[in-house]
């Protein structure tokens, strides 16, 4: 019953939101539904959950609204409503998302906002995750829900996919803390919201989480030090993920609608289609990164396509193209030092690699970076 209710929660708060309910009063009136469904439904499974919780959630934000307002429009709502159709269902999934993804929430705020009323996590659940205190985590959801009542969405904001999508790639990129998987969370409200809208950026955002996630049992040791892409032993890679990526992106692709998720879920089909590093189509892997360049501008991209066309026309021409990218991107050091090896300046690189370690953004890259300066310099 708790992962029942846990899958309808989101859909029933989509359903009161589209009828009119703020949303934190209405994520009110669906806890409190939920709650009753947990006392009631152990006696017996209604028929149709999703309406039962519908017309429970919605009786309890009338009587919220009646007793704060006693507005006479809100009292004369039907509460004989059907419960709604595919569109609307999807309708009220982007709706949703977009609420809790709000131009005017800081990207910590609207994850953590996303994982309560979107994933149905608990507040106790995403502050363990994000290693914060439950209370800290409980007041940011709060001021999230304030800041959504004060400022609403405008028509356009409603369908602003892109703005969902990175939201939920930061979800994904957590990875696994305390009790929640939320590179997993972050897979099943993409595949949701991928069959939700059809959208081709949204489905090659499936396919570029599903690729990376298929990559997952290979990228630690097990004393938790990290394994570049290049050493990855590939027979623990997940092929059923593989093969249902590509599936997807090949259907996105042929929308003719590129986008930059899809670009990059591309590129991560190349590595995965690869039986070893070296086997890597890098010619095409560049051609990937300049669609993506085209699409973003964005000097990250550049890092990464300069390390491909090192792969791909040696290290000199590499270096070349590391050399536009501005100084200062994270893990620039790191790929001028693994160009630099490549060239043969083992000296330079273990420098590099030495300052790229210090400047880490978590402990497994520090250490990997360490290692490499400390292999040079033994070298």
């Amino acid at each position: 019953m708790e992962d029942l209710l846990r899958q309808l929660g989101p859909r029933v708060l989509g359903v009161l939101v589209r009828r009119g309910a703020d949303f934190a009063s209405a994520e009110d009136a669906v806890q409190e539904a939920l709650i009753e469904a947990v006392e009631r439904w152990s006696e017996g499974m209604p028929s149709d959950p999703q309406a039962w919780l519908v017309t429970v959630a919605w009786r309890r934000w009338l009587d919220h609204v009646r007793s704060e307002t006693a507005r006479q429009r809100r009292e004369r709502a039907d509460l004989a409503e059907p419960p709604p159709g595919p569109t609307e269902q999807a309708d009220d999934t982007l709706r949703l998302l977009s609420l809790s993804c709000h131009p005017a929430l800081s990207p910590a705020s609207a994850v953590a906002l996303t994982l309560r009323a979107v994933g149905g996590l608990t507040t106790r659940q995403i502050a363990e995750a994000y290693l914060v205190p439950e209370t800290t985590m409980g007041q940011r959801i709060s001021r999230a829900k304030r800041t959504v009542a004060e400022h609403g969405l405008a028509p356009q904001e409603a369908r602003d996919l892109n703005r969902v999508l990175r939201v939920l790639y930061l979800v994904f990129n957590e990875g696994y803390q305390g009790e929640v998987d939320l590179a997993a969370e972050a897979v099943r409200l993409a595949r949701e919201l991928a069959r939700q809208t059809g959208d081709p950026e949204a489905v090659g955002l499936l396919a570029l989480m599903l690729l990376h996630h298929a990559r997952r049992a290979s990228r630690f040791e097990e004393d938790g030090s990290l394994v570049t892409l290049a050493d990855q032993d590939r027979s623990l890679w997940d092929t059923r993920l593989v093969a249902e990526a590509i599936d997807l992106l090949q259907g996105a692709l042929a929308a003719d609608r590129l986008g930059e998720f899809q670009a990059q879920a591309a590129i991560a089909a190349l590595h995965a289609d690869a039986p070893s590093a070296d086997e890597t189509d890098w010619p095409q892997v560049v051609g990937w990164y300049d669609e993506l360049l085209a699409l973003t501008d964005s000097p990250v991209v550049a890092l990464n396509r300069a390390v491909a066309v090192g792969e791909a026309d040696g290290p000199q021409a590499g270096l070349r193209a590391l050399a536009d990218v501005p100084d200062g991107i994270p893990r620039r050091e790191a790929a001028h030092a693994h160009l630099l090896e490549r060239a043969g300046e083992p000296a330079r690189a273990a420098a590099l690699y030495a300052r790229a370690a210090a400047r880490a953004s978590s402990t497994a890259e520090r250490d990997h970076l360490t290692r490499q300066a400390a292999r040079l310099r033994r070298r």
